[in-house]
């Protein structure tokens, strides 16, 4: 493999067409796509301040590297891709991609970010800012999660989630096959019109959560004290540690708790409106 050391490269498509090619200690300055159309691409140690410079490149090894805010839309098109130990300051990455793998990782705008990506496994990477982190992808694997990025995990498919800590609003939306494990999930409208959802030793937070879900799953949850109006128009069946304040309309399943504040039953019922409620003893 052939290296290239401690040099700068700036303008319109300097490395574009490389193959093979170890890049170490390389300033990527303005200019636009400077690593393209590429295969076998390895970063060690690099900078990247100017905007798309990793298009269409499979095989990429990324590690300790810094991309600027101007290297906005970085990451596109790009298959087997390796990242490790980097910060990422732009918005708009990794974009309609294959195979991609995220480790120590740090996103300060992740601004529609991870949209359209299949096999997607992270571990301890943390989301700061932005809106709609995730979009349509699919076949993901977290373990080790913070974010606070509005609008997480919309229209996603087969996703398990280990040790995430979320800050966000309407996540989980419209998702399918969806299991979260040991987190923490704080936000409104969580996994509304979702499908196959298991949620399992988390702690929830926010208000009108697990609505309109089919087929939704909680094993040893908690619930914050201000959440209300839990599980409308949902099929569950939920094991909740603790106190629930408020369940309102469930339409079928099965919900015990050790304490519950109240059980809205309305008119607006949907059938087989047939849900057990109870508290546990």
């Amino acid at each position: 493999m052939k290296e290239i050391k401690h040099q700068e490269f700036g303008g319109e498509r300097p490395l574009f067409g490389c193959k093979d090619l170890k890049l170490t200690d390389i300033t990527i300055v303005d200019g636009e796509s400077g690593i393209k159309q590429c295969e076998n691409i390895e970063a060690e140690d690099c900078k990247f301040y100017g905007k798309y410079p990793w298009w269409h490149v499979d095989g990429a090894r990324i590690n300790n590297c810094y991309f600027a805010p101007g290297s906005r839309s970085a990451i596109w098109y790009t298959n087997n891709l390796v990242m490790k130990n980097s910060v990422i300051d732009g918005p708009k990455f990794f974009r309609e991609m294959e195979n991609v793998e995220l480790e120590n990782v740090t996103i300060n705008d992740a601004d529609e970010t991870f949209w359209k990506v299949k096999n997607l496994r992270l571990k301890n990477v943390t989301l700061n800012e932005g809106t709609y982190p995730f979009m349509f992808s699919e076949d993901i694997f977290v373990d080790g999660l913070k974010s606070n990025s509005k609008y997480v995990f919309q229209y996603c498919k087969n996703v398990e989630v280990h040790h995430a800590d979320i800050v966000t609003k309407d996540s989980f939306w419209e998702c399918e096959n969806v299991t979260i494990y040991d987190s923490v999930l704080d936000g409104e409208y969580l996994a509304w019109h979702s499908k196959n959802v298991r949620l399992v030793n988390c702690h929830l937070a926010g208000e009108q959560l697990l609505c309109y879900a089919d087929n939704l799953t909680l094993e040893n949850c908690t619930f914050d004290a201000a959440c209300d109006r839990v599980f409308e128009y949902s099929t569950v069946r939920a094991d909740i540690r603790g106190r629930i304040e408020n369940i309102k309309n469930p339409t079928s399943g099965h919900i015990v708790a050790d304490e519950i504040g109240s059980v809205t039953i309305d008119e607006f019922l949907r059938q087989p409106a047939n849900c057990k409620i109870e508290t546990r003893g």
